[in-house]
């Protein structure tokens, strides 16, 4: 079975955003840039299940500019197998990578599809649930545990729902998109970044997918959220009451 991993580049968490002089959007030159967290969480997934030999092959997929190869080199250090790079646009929303990933399932017939359940630059949580949608496949989103089971062909999920945990049984081939709580990701060891060179990369456009790419959102304008003002710590109860009566008008 080949297990394919979609993976994103994005902003490195530890950078502090800034906003476009022009407001379109957020501002990447000269910006250090990462695969999405949940994503390396997600391929994590796809390695463990691969080691548990319930796998064959993990193949890891990004769609988006040529330095997106960088962020697959990653992914083939980490340990997958191989990748596909689709040259798309910089900016597509969740609808249109959904499409190029159905294509790709399509293409390849993997038995399992691994996202990260949202990316940290937009925080859609759309793409998982829309190819699920698309292929009409089962889906399990906010995994917090996979177990798979070859012989009947089934994953089981535990995902993280308001009320605590959700056990899902789901047929293969299924999409499943991770959560926090579901692994560690591995760092890639120097060795492994030295082979990942090696490793076959394969590009592709939404042309030869016969997708496409057709923007049903428009951004209109990006700006900082408004900043807080400072904590004030109160004498008492009847204070507070006052604050929230007076000032805050909540009551």
């Amino acid at each position: 079975m080949k297990i394919m991993v979609a993976i994103k580049r994005v902003v490195d968490y530890a950078v502090k955003i800034r906003i476009k002089s022009d407001k379109t959007g957020v501002e990447t030159s000269n910006v250090k840039m990462s695969m999405n967290p949940f994503c390396e969480i997600a391929l994590e997934e796809a390695l463990k299940i691969k080691e548990s030999k319930l796998a064959s092959e993990v193949i890891a997929v990004s769609i988006g500019p040529a330095q997106c190869v960088d962020t697959l080199r990653t992914g083939l250090a980490m340990g997958a197998d191989r990748a596909i790079h689709v040259d798309a646009p910089a900016t597509l929303f969740p609808l249109s990578i959904a499409k190029i990933l159905k294509a790709l399932v399509d293409v390849e017939k993997p038995g399992l599809l691994i996202l990260g359940k949202q990316a940290i630059d937009d925080d859609c949580n759309q793409t998982g649930q829309m190819v699920a949608g698309l292929l009409n496949w089962p889906q399990g989103t906010f995994a917090s545990k996979v177990v798979l089971d070859k012989e009947k062909n089934v994953a089981t999920v535990d995902r993280e729902v308001d009320g605590g945990l959700e056990t899902l049984c789901l047929d293969l081939p299924a999409v499943i998109t991770t959560d926090l709580r579901l692994n560690q990701p591995r760092y890639a060891t120097l060795p492994n970044i030295m082979k990942a060179k090696s490793k076959p990369i394969k590009k592709m456009t939404p042309q030869e997918l016969k997708v496409e790419i057709r923007s049903d959102m428009e951004v209109l304008h990006v700006k900082e959220p408004q900043k807080r003002k400072a904590g004030v710590i109160l004498s008492s109860v009847d204070e507070l009451i006052d604050k929230l009566k007076n000032e805050a008008h909540v009551i």
